[in-house]
């Protein structure tokens, strides 16, 4: 059984909770805005343990090559070719300087030390925080935990079966041992796509536990 008593080599890692992923956005994430209230006790279990707290933050400039808008005759949730690889393409989200680009203010996390913004670069999508999609542009976070000693990373955010299931299973390769706090997330569920990211990341080596296993240790 995984150890969950937390300890400063610890980051809990609170991924891209913004208007356009929560109800009303452009890309709302179905009950999205129930992983709030979960995340913000959960930040401040980190705090007590003398742990880490990061966010993440899609941030699309314009025309970004992921949006359905950016290519002629395609519709949202249709999925093309790209150089790097299968694309799926979205509405127009998390546009950089808009509301919807915004983290959700009701989020308690002003003790974050480290905001990664990704899917900045116009040609290439970016899900996970570690590396975009092409899966050869590194973000630095890997190199950032390791200069602070970080060897544990914690995620939860949205989606589960996209940003977060990239994250955590980006963290497995990178040699830190990967949780995701599975009721602080909630999946856009395309096709399916929850259970098989789920079977995925097991195969892969992350671990799973719920936030009443963390707010229990300490």
């Amino acid at each position: 059984m995984t150890d969950l008593a937390l300890r400063p080599g610890d980051a809990f890692l609170v991924t891209d909770l913004q208007y356009d992923f929560l109800p009303g956005g452009a890309l709302a994430v179905p009950d999205g805005d129930g992983v709030i209230a979960p995340i913000n006790a959960l930040v401040k279990r980190f705090q007590r343990a003398g742990a880490h707290v990061l966010l993440t933050q899609d941030w699309h400039p314009p025309g970004h090559s992921s949006f359905a808008s950016s290519h002629e005759g395609k519709y949202p949730f249709e999925q093309i070719e790209m150089p790097y690889g299968p694309q799926i393409l979205w509405p127009d989200h998390c546009v950089q300087g808009t509301r919807g680009a915004e983290i959700a203010r009701n989020l308690e996390a002003d003790c974050a030390e480290l905001v990664i913004r990704k899917g900045y670069n116009r040609a290439i999508d970016s899900y996970s925080a570690f590396r975009e999609a092409d899966r050869e542009t590194m973000t630095g976070l890997a190199g950032y935990l390791r200069e602070r000693g970080i060897t544990r990373l914690f995620s939860a955010g949205l989606a589960l079966d996209f940003c977060v299931f990239w994250t955590a299973c980006d963290a497995v390769e990178a040699g830190f041992d990967s949780i995701v706090v599975t009721d602080a997330c909630r999946a856009i569920d395309i096709d399916g796509s929850r259970e098989k990211t789920m079977q995925v990341m097991r195969e892969k080596g992350v671990a799973f536990c719920d936030t009443g296993d963390l707010l229990g240790n300490g």
